[in-house]
């Protein structure tokens, strides 16, 4: 199989096939995912609150960026590795946007970048160079704080600003959309209006592709949203694991026979 890119998206789209995303942070999880057949992985800057313990997304820097996606993108082979420019790496203007983005393609090997909000201009002249666009509508957590926190988007009169703001983005450029934290008619609305993907996350089951943040697909999250559906219970395994390894440590029973040299 060959790298995925935006012309398979486009394809499912047309096919109704539906596809999967999934965050990813490192060189191991990627890998796995890779493997497990995950065609799109964005290195989003949950990356702020899920792996370097920030309070929210906002603190993540362009250079943690970069960091993490290099390490996602030397542990794939086949899917599309998706950068997520981090808070005030393109609000000042159109130059830092380009010249952000292109650090994601050039430096650390991404496929993609991700931009949230209604940046028309920006995606533009992106597209314009041949960097492609993945927007992201709805609820947007760069902008928690003009936002009142993070709430449900799109509701009553709020909806047709929002489905404005996704034709255009499409207009612009983007070759995909997330979707979040929106009603789910609003989401199928959407969805239908357009010619590109939507990628859902808490936006119902009528989107094009779904995507969840790994730490809250394996159970790792101490408090995950409403939106997130844990597939496994890894923060109970390694619990487990940890207090098992700490008590034979205790007892002498590690390292035994099998995990010493002679």
């Amino acid at each position: 199989m060959t790298t995925v890119t935006i012309h398979n998206l486009s394809a499912w789209k047309t096919q109704r096939t539906r596809f999967a995303m999934l965050t990813a942070y490192d060189f191991p999880t990627a890998r796995i995912l890779d493997e497990a057949g995950i065609p799109v992985l964005l290195v989003g800057d949950s990356v702020g609150r899920n792996v370097l313990g920030y309070a929210d997304e906002l603190p993540v820097t362009m250079e943690e960026m970069l960091h993490h996606t290099r390490a996602v993108t030397r542990g794939v082979s086949n899917a599309m590795v998706v950068g997520d420019m981090p808070f005030m790496s393109f609000q000042a203007s159109v130059e830092d946007g380009v010249r952000n983005a292109g650090r994601f393609l050039k430096e650390a090997g991404a496929h993609a970048v991700k931009i949230e909000g209604p940046q028309l201009e920006l995606i533009s002249r992106l597209t314009e160079i041949g960097i492609p666009v993945m927007a992201h509508v709805g609820l947007t957590p760069q902008s928690v704080h003009g936002l009142g926190g993070y709430r449900v988007q799109g509701r009553g009169e709020a909806a047709s600003q929002i489905s404005d703001q996704a034709l255009a983005l499409e207009k612009a450029g983007a070759f995909a959309i997330v979707l979040e934290a929106m009603p789910s008619a609003l989401a199928a609305e959407i969805t239908g209006s357009l010619q590109i993907p939507t990628i859902g996350i808490g936006a119902g089951p009528d989107c094009d592709g779904q995507v969840l943040v790994v730490s809250d697909l394996l159970g790792l999250s101490e408090s995950p949203p409403k939106l997130a559906k844990a597939y496994a219970n890894l923060r109970t395994e390694i619990d487990r694991a940890a207090r098992e390894f700490a008590r034979d440590v205790r007892a002498g029973t590690f390292p035994d026979e099998e995990h010493s040299y002679r």
